[in-house]
């Protein structure tokens, strides 16, 4: 929060305790700004009216227009006005907007960041992808979203703890090993039979090559199936993490459903909700009462062959999460996990947990383009692109910015072609040459640190422009964490060039007027350190020059 919102927000609480001071005391906390869609609208707004009008029961444009009455003037806004239903606007003078740029230039580093989370464990789950092939290119958008939602929440001062949940056991690794034993019969000339749901990528080949390198074939052919299990998901799980790794994104703890299985955490789990009277059996199954939850239907949690469905582990697990004692947690899942929400909270909840405290966010699909055209893919047919092949072929830093342009809930297309793109339509180079471009101007003035005594010169309104764009970054890093999603910090970046390389195709920076020169560099300077930090909490470079 800059001094300009502090300083608000103190004179609508005077205001508020002349008028009303039954309740000016909790009135305080209501007090937010957001900023307006429309510039018409002023540079701050405030909803405070409509919250106090459910207590007053009073119409808030009525207890709006009494507040501005009563606010006293000051020499940081120029006008305030009201608008219907109740909204309260203020319009920034330029005296106010110089004084947030000392202000900003003066909290360095640190400024957009916050306590709001200080004190408060978040931890975030992410990509968790299966351990039967490469990261495909959905994995690679939760783990730009997840990484960066990571980095976003710890500038808000809160401790984060970033988790990927490996299932290495079950059905789908059962499979994995079969078509790696498959393939490895198949090269020495053994007759088998390639299992109907099993994984036909090229990389099963690679793993069958590779066990038949290190084993001779009198070995090979006595080897139990756990071992072709064990061999499969551990190779995959070695690419997963290089992939990982070079995508910028690393984890606290690799948490592995086959350890959890081992504990007795399970039938723990299991035994709380037999206890609370969330179990029954039926045909020869035991079922959970989600249904007393919400969920549109009971789950089965051991089958009638006692063997434990999809469902029985993650209970177990999100039991651990709440124990553990974490203020927030935050699930990033597939598309094909949007039915598995209300299951999960109905078995949160029948454990006693807060549900409110879990988070789960759907990063929905990615359609890739090449050339105009949409590319196929099926992991299963082992007709995907990973996420290795993205990065090699539009480089880390476009691969994460493009999987962040929409928000999580919404398909994403990715254009290939113009993520590697040199030109201004291209986004992320368009906020990268932005950076680039003030770096080069400081190096031609020569001047890299910002002189503070003429910033009275910056007069013209694409500098206000700028100056009030600056001013919004912390409400921005605010709303990204709040509302769990990076794209709001992407979409502000986007915004902040656009206006720098407005200002520098109308305006010289470097001039004979040396005072003038210093104001911009000053400002130059101030932009320069919004986008890196903004880059930087995307996991995106803030290049030197391009």
């Amino acid at each position: 929060m800059t001094n300009i919102e502090i300083e608000l927000k103190t004179l609508i609480k005077e205001a508020i305790e002349k008028l009303f001071p039954e309740i000016a005391e909790k009135a305080g906390a209501w007090i937010l700004f957001d900023v307006p869609k429309e510039k018409r609208f002023g540079d701050l707004s405030a909803n405070i009216a409509m919250r106090l009008s459910r207590e007053l029961k009073k119409p808030p444009f009525d207890i709006a227009g009494s507040i501005v009455k009563h606010i006293r003037k000051t020499g940081s806004v120029r006008d305030i006005k009201v608008e219907k239903p109740g909204f309260i606007n203020f319009y920034i003078s330029n005296s106010g907007a110089l004084d947030a740029l000392r202000q900003i230039i003066g909290d360095g580093d640190s400024f957009g960041g916050s306590s709001a989370g200080k004190g408060k464990k978040a931890q975030i789950e992410f990509v968790s992808a299966n351990p039967t092939g490469p990261l495909t290119v959905a994995h690679g958008r939760q783990a730009a979203i997840g990484d960066s939602l990571a980095r976003i929440m710890k500038f808000c001062g809160y401790d984060v703890v970033k988790e990927y949940y490996i299932n290495d056991e079950g059905v789908q690794i059962q499979a994995l090993g079969n078509s790696v034993k498959a393939r490895l019969m198949e090269t020495l000339g053994e007759k088998s039979e390639f299992p109907e749901n099993g994984y036909k990528g090229s990389y099963i080949y690679d793993i069958a090559n590779r066990i038949k390198q290190a084993n001779p074939p009198e070995k090979i052919k006595k080897m139990p199936d756990e071992f072709y299990m064990q061999e499969a998901s551990g190779a995959i799980m070695d690419t997963i993490k290089k992939d990982l790794e070079d995508f910028g994104v690393d984890f606290d703890v690799w948490y592995s459903q086959k350890s959890l299985a081992k504990s007795g955490k399970i039938e723990k789990a299991l035994d709380i909700l037999k206890g609370k009277g969330f179990v029954y059996e039926k045909d020869g199954a035991v079922w959970f009462r989600s249904t007393d939850f919400g969920d549109d239907k009971d789950r089965v949690i051991i089958k009638n062959d006692g063997s434990y469905t999809y469902v029985t582990p993650d209970i177990a697990y999100h039991k651990e999460k709440f124990e553990t004692g974490y203020d927030r947690i935050i699930n990033i899942w597939g598309p094909d996990h949007h039915g598995y929400i209300p299951r999960i909270k109905a078995a949160c909840q029948a454990l006693g947990y807060d549900k409110e405290k879990l988070s789960i966010l759907i990063a929905q699909l990615v359609t890739l383009y090449r050339d105009g055209k949409p590319v196929r893919m099926s992991t299963r047919e082992g007709e995907f692109v990973t996420l290795r092949e993205i990065m090699d072929d539009v480089g880390r830093d476009a691969a994460r910015f493009f999987f962040i342009m929409r928000n999580t809930d919404s398909h994403l297309d990715f254009d290939l072609e113009l993520a590697k793109a040199h030109t201004m339509d291209n986004p992320v180079y368009y906020i990268q040459y932005a950076h680039a471009r003030i770096s080069s101007i400081m190096e031609f003035a020569r001047n890299e640190k910002p002189k503070l005594d003429n910033l009275g010169l910056l007069d013209k309104e694409h500098e206000m422009g700028l100056i009030k764009a600056l001013m919004l970054y912390p409400n921005t890093i605010q709303a990204a964490a709040n509302n769990l999603e990076p794209h709001i910090l992407l979409a502000y970046l986007q915004d902040l060039a656009g206006l720098f390389h407005s200002y520098y195709n109308a305006y010289r920076v470097v001039t004979d007027d040396k005072p003038l020169t210093e104001a911009r560099i000053a400002l130059l300077y101030t932009i320069k350190k919004v986008l890196a930090s903004g880059l930087g909490l995307l996991g995106v470079n803030a290049p030197e020059e391009m």
